[in-house]
C-alpha cells in the first residue's frame, strides 16, 4: 500500500512533456518520505551509427547529465534527496523496465508522452509499454499535472486483476486523507443480473473503504469504459485515477489493456496504472 512506498523512480527525457511528472514525483516523494531516483537515457551507439562522432556522444552525455542535475536541484529545493541513474540504450521503455527491475522501486513516474515519436491515443509508445510491462505501478502524468488534492477515483471491474489497484487506491486515500469514488462500467448489452453483480461488487468495496476510515461513494455507469471513467472523474472532481493494467475482458498477455491505455490518453490529470498481480 501507499504507506510502504519507500522508493520512487522518475523516468525523464528532459522535455516539456516530463515537467508535470517531475513536479508530481518530487511532491509525492516528499509526502511519502520516499527515496527518489531520477533516470534518463542516452541513445546507444547503434542509434548514432552513421550520424555522429565521439564528440556527439559526449555532447549527449553532457545533456543527459544536465537533465539529471536539474531534477536533483528541483528536488533539493523541495527538501527531497534525489539519486540519479544515467543509462544507455535504443529502446527507452526497455531501459526503464530494466532499471526498475534492478532498483526495485515501489512506483515509476513518467510523462504521458516523450519527445521521441508520435503519440498513440495521446500516449507515447514508451509510456504505454512501461505501463503494461513494469514490475511495479506506473504513474502517468500529463504536462500540466499536479499532485492530487481533491479526490481519488478508483476504476474497478471487480476482477482479481483489480485487487492491486484497489489496495493502492485505498492506501493513497489514507495517506492523503482524500475521499474515494468507486466506479464500475457496464455495457448496454449486460442484463439486470450482471449489473446487479457489478453494483454488489462496488458496495463490497465501499465497505472496505469505510472500514479504513475514508469517505467513499459508488458510481455504476453504462457505456464505453474509458469514456465513463474519465467523465466520472471530471464530474466528481477527482484529480487522480487509479486503474489496473488489464481487466477481466483483457487477454492474459504482458501488454497494457486497451481500456487502461485509453483512460491514460483521455484523462486530464495523473493516472496510476497498477499490475494485476500486485500484492497488498
Amino acid at each position: 500500500m501507499a504507506n510502504s512506498m519507500k522508493h520512487i523512480l522518475f523516468a525523464t527525457d528532459g522535455s516539456e512533456f516530463s515537467t508535470g511528472a517531475q513536479r508530481v514525483a518530487i511532491a509525492l516523494a516528499k509526502r511519502c518520505g520516499a527515496r527518489l531516483t531520477a533516470m534518463t537515457i542516452v541513445l546507444s551507439t547503434q542509434d548514432l551509427e552513421g550520424v555522429g562522432t565521439q564528440g556527439l556522444r559526449e555532447q549527449l552525455e553532457r545533456e543527459a547529465q544536465a537533465i539529471l542535475d536539474g531534477v536533483v536541484t528541483a528536488a533539493g529545493a523541495a527538501g527531497v534527496a534525489c539519486a540519479t541513474q544515467l543509462v544507455y540504450g535504443d529502446q527507452p521503455h526497455q531501459e526503464i523496465i530494466t532499471t526498475a527491475e534492478e532498483l526495485e522501486p515501489d512506483l515509476i513516474v513518467m510523462g504521458r508522452r516523450g519527445k521521441r515519436g508520435l503519440a498513440r491515443f495521446m500516449v507515447g509508445h514508451a509510456t504505454a509499454q512501461v505501463a503494461g510491462l513494469a514490475p511495479c505501478p506506473v504513474l502517468m502524468v500529463p504536462r500540466a499535472g499536479e499532485l492530487w488534492q481533491r479526490r481519488i477515483l478508483l476504476a474497478s471491474d471487480g476482477s482479481t486483476a483489480a485487487a492491486g489497484a484497489e489496495d493502492l487506491a485505498i492506501g493513497l486515500a489514507q495517506l492523503c486523507q482524500l475521499p474515494l469514488t468507486l466506479v464500475s462500467v457496464t455495457s448496454p448489452s449486460h442484463n439486470a443480473e450482471r449489473k446487479a453483480e457489478a453494483q454488489a461488487a462496488l458496495d463490497q468495496l465501499l465497505t472496505r473503504v469505510q472500514a479504513a476510515g475514508l469517505e467513499g461513494e459508488t458510481v455504476l455507469a453504462e457505456g464505453r469504459p474509458e469514456a465513463e471513467v474519465v467523465a466520472t472523474a471530471a464530474s466528481r472532481g477527482a484529480d487522480l485515477i487509479v486503474i489496473g493494467n488489464r481487466g477481466r475482458t483483457g487477454l492474459k498477455r504482458l501488454l497494457l489493456g486497451s481500456v487502461s491505455e485509453r483512460v491514460m490518453g483521455l484523462a486530464q490529470g495523473p493516472v496510476l496504472i497498477v499490475p494485476g498481480d500486485r500484492s497488498a
